[in-house]
């Protein structure tokens, strides 16, 4: 490693930032599974760590998918839902970060049998104690399956009504190909009658179409992923000029094969191009890394100069739920730790 490259590690460790896209379950590390497995008698189609680690290797997101849920199986209780998110927690902090928009995928345990109120139980107690024990504050995103319809998206959010208060937004995520955002446009008009900020997965796998639905038929706040929007310029001068925050995954866009080579990654075309982009780990036991993985290893293929990197996590602040004066606390706070680095 090159002396400069170590430099900017060191700058990346320190660099007080917000993950807005995390998938808790996709945090579940091998370890866990075997550990919750253990704790709750379910029987894995594996038999060690090394096993499941081998599995990791996908060509499609439906690859990816298919390991993820049957990995959630283990998952059964309350105490189990804590446990998963303060791990996230503990990491999200020792990569210096302040502030976490998590997703969570209801649907994936409730078809199980379990109550909406064990995984909601669950993380809200792990966020309650990562803001008092780590510094950590978190807002948390029901996401609804695209690959299923919307009448069960429907009764979700209807599941959802007695956690309302703490939930801050809904999502879209699953199979993107052949399941249109727009097939959940009155989900969505829903959820934002109900004061519920909205985000989708778009233009990962899915068409620039996608993402145009994303804007113009859900009304989303930010798009998740949104690589595929660099296709139609249109659409990439829209994304601009209205500021719309895209949560990019740089190791889930390697891993499921979104982009050939971390080297050709768009990031840095997209900050050329006056994108409000964001770095984030997505699911982050199954694609290699956390938070500081993705920047260390987007900014060493690619080049990305310290001063690309701050704005990242400026935006990732400026992309959030957050309120003006939390925002601007961070952002003063990077302000001064970029300051102290030069």
């Amino acid at each position: 490693m090159t002396e400069h490259s170590s430099d900017l590690d060191a700058f990346i460790a320190g660099l007080p930032k917000a993950e807005l896209h995390i998938h808790i379950e996709g945090s579940l590390e091998p370890e866990q599974m075997f550990d919750f497995a253990r704790r709750n008698r379910v029987a894995l189609p594996f038999r060690t760590v090394e096993e499941i680690r081998a599995a990791y290797q996908f060509t499609r997101l439906q690859d990816f998918l298919d390991i993820y849920y049957e990995g959630a199986k283990v998952l059964l209780s309350a105490e189990d839902f804590h446990d998963l998110g303060m791990a996230y927690f503990r990491r999200l902090a020792a990569d210096s970060g302040r502030h976490a928009e998590v997703f969570f995928d209801p649907q994936t345990h409730t078809d199980r049998g379990l109550p909406f109120g064990v995984a909601a139980e669950g993380l809200l107690a792990a966020m309650d104690e990562a803001e008092r024990e780590l510094g950590v504050t978190s807002k948390l995103i029901l996401c609804f399956l695209r690959h299923l319809d919307e009448d069960a998206a429907f009764a979700t959010l209807k599941a959802a009504e007695p956690w309302l208060d703490r939930i801050a937004g809904v999502g879209l995520d699953s199979s993107e190909l052949g399941h249109p955002p727009s097939k959940f446009a009155r989900v969505f008009h829903a959820a934002g009658e109900r004061g519920l900020k909205r985000v989708a997965h778009a233009g990962e796998e899915g068409p620039p179409q996608y993402v145009w639905e994303a804007l113009d038929v859900l009304r989303v706040d930010r798009i998740d992923h949104g690589n595929r929007a660099l296709e139609d310029q249109a659409l990439t001068a829209r994304l601009a000029a209205d500021g719309v925050t895209l949560t990019v995954c740089p190791l889930s866009n390697q891993k499921l094969c979104v982009v050939d080579d971390m080297a050709a990654h768009p990031l840095p075309l997209m900050l050329a191009l006056g994108l409000k982009a964001t770095v984030n780990s997505d699911d982050p036991a199954y694609f290699g890394g956390y938070l500081n993985a993705n920047y260390r290893a987007v900014a060493q293929a690619t080049g990305l100069s310290r001063e690309a990197l701050a704005e990242l996590a400026r935006n990732s602040f400026t992309g959030s739920f957050l309120d003006t004066g939390q925002v601007a606390g961070h952002l003063a706070e990077i302000d001064r730790y970029v300051a102290a680095q030069t």
